[in-house]
């Protein structure tokens, strides 16, 4: 099959992909298991990502960013998963956290925050999930209740991803505890605040080098002036309007672990034999690696088209919606398939294949979970006329 090359690309992003591709080669990939076994990757890789400029890529070059664009956040996030890594919440605080704060933050907070977080000096993180809520946002419990020049933070988050290790937190809290959305809004937390704490780092069953963790906030005060945005209760809409770059992070990374799985399980196949001949020589494992393959391809330019949407300030959330939906599901379909085609050996860590089966499972559920996923696009639908 011919190589293809993406209709986004140019000759600029060609060469960013080398500088990305030769540090994820260098940095990243003989770090995983170590990464796995410290259950974070080590701290000093941001700040080696934010020398070599791979930190904020797509933030303006006032604020200590990239100047780049969406463009060079998929690169980077395409050559970190073909590393086989899941431990680096790179993509989080590129193309999330450092946008809320792009996009909402006064002037003030941009030129604090954003070259901090470009030089890896400051991790961030944002912090949605209660253990009580779920996907249900309108009711999380955390609360920043205004005293004075202050707000006093009190609540608990979980499934936090860079929680061990961020310095900064967007916090999503009620300022209104009696409304629903209308009273939820953004806050800054530094993580040196007092008050502040990190629970443990949680056991999950894939993406074991991520540090994603239980956050708590015990009468944590920070001023006024840390709220994103320009009054209380517009953190909701700021979410909504935020999420589908999120979503579509996570079919960017669904796909290059499709072609990833593609790749070693194409390797395996010709490799090992069974019954005096090379797995490939079975025509059910060719007819399985046609699917695969089809699958990647089908996901891959999809992705493509809603990048190219999104670069044009175009992609719709319903789109979005599918293309997370989609790749999400399909990126496990395809590492069952594989995982099932190594055998006994799909089943042992070694393997890229367990590892990556073990690390989609999750693409189902973050970001919005694929039943959410088909109500937005539910919606979305004509009714006949």
């Amino acid at each position: 099959m011919p190589a293809r090359r993406s209709p986004w690309m140019d000759q600029d992003l060609d060469d960013f992909r080398d500088l990305a591709r030769t540090f994820c080669e260098k940095e990243i990939k003989p770090n995983v298991d170590t990464f796995i076994a410290n259950k974070q990757v080590d701290r000093d890789l941001w700040n080696k990502a934010g020398d070599q400029g791979l930190l904020c890529l797509s933030i303006p070059e006032e604020y200590g960013g990239g100047g780049g664009t969406f463009a060079h956040e998929a690169i980077l996030i395409e050559e970190q998963a073909r590393t086989g890594d899941s431990s680096w919440g790179a993509s989080l605080h590129n193309g999330i956290v450092a946008h809320y704060i792009l996009a909402y933050g006064t002037e003030e907070q941009k030129h604090a925050w954003l070259p901090k977080m470009a030089s890896g000096e400051v991790v961030g993180a944002i912090a949605m999930t209660e253990p009580g809520t779920g996907s249900d946002l309108q009711s999380v419990k955390t609360k920043a209740i205004r005293e004075g020049d202050e707000y006093v933070v009190n609540g608990s988050k979980t499934f936090i991803t860079n929680g061990a290790q961020a310095d900064v937190v967007i916090v999503v809290a009620k300022t209104n505890p009696e409304e629903a959305a209308s009273g939820i809004s953004l806050i800054i937390v530094p993580c040196d605040a007092p008050g502040f704490s990190r629970g443990r780092v949680l056991d999950k069953i894939g993406m074991k080098g991520q540090d994603t963790s239980e956050l708590f906030f015990e009468d944590v005060r920070v001023p006024v002036t840390n709220l994103l945005g320009t009054e209380e209760g517009q953190g909701f809409i700021q979410l909504m309007m935020q999420l589908p770059q999120e979503r579509l992070i996570v079919a960017v990374s669904n796909v290059a672990a499709m072609e990833l799985i593609l790749d070693e399980t194409m390797r395996y196949v010709h490799d090992r034999e069974a019954f005096g001949r090379p797995i490939w020589g079975f025509q059910n494992t060719k007819f399985k690696m046609a699917e695969v393959a089809t699958e990647a391809r089908v996901a891959r330019s999809f992705v493509d088209e809603c990048i190219g949407l999104h670069l044009e300030g175009q992609l719709d959330i319903p789109t979005v919606a599918m293309a997370k939906l989609w790749c999400s599901e399909r990126a496990q379909k395809v590492a069952d398939i594989c995982l099932q085609l190594h055998g006994g050996y799909g089943y042992m860590n070694e393997y890229p294949i367990a590892r990556a089966w073990a690390d989609l499972r999750v693409s189902q559920i973050y970001a919005g979970t694929s039943e959410i996923m088909k109500e937005i696009i539910a919606r979305s639908l004509p009714a006949p006329v």
